[in-house]
């Protein structure tokens, strides 16, 4: 954390992905780099799948924390969000109804099937629409996105669907071997291996 907010633009902003038993740690820890003025927003990332715990409320979110380097200079492209329906359509008028509205901070999308054709073998791999809407939201066209837990590669992809430059890096081998299938007929996109500080 500290590295990447070392080298992020100054308009620059970092989303940091985090399930329930970590999230409030890393907040803290987070504040403590970033400052707590530069706290932007901690995005719900809400799903319906998976096991249904007996003895507790089944845990169907993700915590996704967005931080600014400095909240003052921050890049945030509401023109570029896809905007979605009205929950309730006839509260508002038909103008606006059609427009639809800015996504709020609890985002509902379905993780990534095991079976579905986005599936690419990496067990934490994220939907492309979660990154879509992180990617168009904090970086301009020709931009520089960077992932430092890439693990298969949904942020890279994000950015290229985009016109964004991207690195990522992952300590894992699999999610390297995950990445490089995914980018194998890109053209541009460079692999350095092995390559540590």
């Amino acid at each position: 954390l500290v590295e990447a907010q070392r080298v992020l633009a100054p308009s620059g902003s970092l989303y940091l992905h985090l399930d329930y038993r970590e999230v409030h740690y890393a907040k803290v820890l987070a504040d403590g780099i970033f400052g707590r003025v530069n706290f932007v927003n901690e995005i719900i990332w809400a799903y319906d799948y998976g096991a249904r715990p007996k003895r507790r409320w089944p845990a169907k979110h993700d915590n996704i924390l967005f931080y600014a380097k400095d909240a003052a200079r921050n890049r945030f492209n509401i023109e570029d969000i896809e905007r979605i329906p009205y929950m309730a359509p006839g509260l508002v008028g038909p103008e606006k109804a059609a427009r639809g509205k800015l996504p709020t901070d609890t985002w509902w999308h379905t993780i990534v099937s095991p079976t579905g054709k986005e599936k690419l073998g990496y067990p934490t791999q994220k939907p492309l629409g979660v990154l879509e809407r992180i990617v168009r939201a904090s970086s301009p066209p020709g931009g520089l996105v960077a992932d430092f837990v890439a693990g298969s590669g949904t942020t890279g992809e994000a950015a290229l669907r985009h016109g964004r430059r991207f690195v990522l890096a992952d300590s894992s081998p699999e999610a390297f071997e995950v990445m490089r299938r995914r980018f194998a007929a890109c053209e541009g996109v460079v692999f350095a291996e092995g390559v540590a500080g």
